[in-house]
């Protein structure tokens, strides 16, 4: 009986001393591997790396237990590995949307199709992208709103990339009387523009007047306005045709 309770002591012994060795050699390897990894990504400028560092800490680890299933818990590495793969797949089809959404956040980050600080348009949405991480992508409006994109919805949208020179820009249409001079109301627009928006414009950008084309009632325009990234458009649109009404050289309609 002692005989065997040694026997039995020594084989758990031997599996204790298999699964300590294991863990610290999976701990020494994560700690080289993610080392190596953050300096490769910080190179690189890769938003939301971590999802990258978790991945491989994940993968590490997965095969630091398949190596001591065998000798130490005396299971079946391939039996479990199937078992897992079955698992796997009745998971995978109750969050579909999560795995799209996971898949469709790598995809963006590996190609950078789209990058904190850009400015984009998807459908509806126009703005500044601030974020992007493994399962969404948020973009903020002009005027503090936030709107947060599944990746799955943003890798399958055509999107638009808006230059600096229309991010802030702002148009307001003015008709123009027959026989008016031109380029004296386009002086005339840009100083009082510039005098009673002077709080809103964007100063990388110069204010300008273009005439497009002749209508029945003179000729159609607009003041070109650039304002800065945290000022509503339609701020600017409003306070300028207020500053602007009246002026003789006005067409009642477009």
């Amino acid at each position: 009986m002692e005989h065997l309770l040694g026997i039995d002591a020594g084989g758990w012994l031997d599996k204790g001393v298999t699964l300590v060795v294991a863990v610290v050699i999976a701990w020494l390897i994560e700690r080289f591997v993610i080392r190596l990894m953050h300096k490769l990504l910080d190179a690189s400028n890769l938003p939301s790396a971590s999802l990258f560092i978790n991945i491989a800490r994940a993968v590490i680890w997965v095969l630091a237990l398949l190596s001591v299933m065998r000798p130490v818990f005396g299971v079946d590495p391939a039996g479990f590995v199937a078992a897992l793969g079955v698992v796997s797949i009745a998971v995978s089809l109750g969050m579909q949307d999560t795995i799209a959404n996971i898949i469709g956040g790598i995809s963006l980050m590996l190609s950078k199709a789209v990058q904190p600080g850009d400015y984009i348009s998807v459908g509806d949405v126009t703005g500044e992208v601030t974020d992007v991480n493994w399962r969404s992508t948020t973009v903020m409006m002009r005027g503090g709103a936030r709107e947060v994109i599944p990746n799955s919805v943003l890798s399958k949208t055509a999107l638009t990339r808006i230059t600096p020179w229309s991010v802030g820009y702002c148009g307001v249409p003015i008709a123009v009387v027959p026989g008016a001079d031109l380029n004296a109301v386009a002086d005339e627009c840009c100083r009082v523009a510039a005098r009673e928006l002077a709080d809103l414009l964007d100063p990388a950008f110069e204010t300008d007047v273009i005439f497009t084309a002749f209508t029945a009632y003179g000729t159609q325009g607009e003041v070109r306005l650039h304002v800065r990234r945290d000022v509503v458009c339609s701020t600017a649109q409003d306070r300028l045709a207020r500053a602007l009404s009246g002026r003789p050289w006005l067409a009642s309609a477009l």
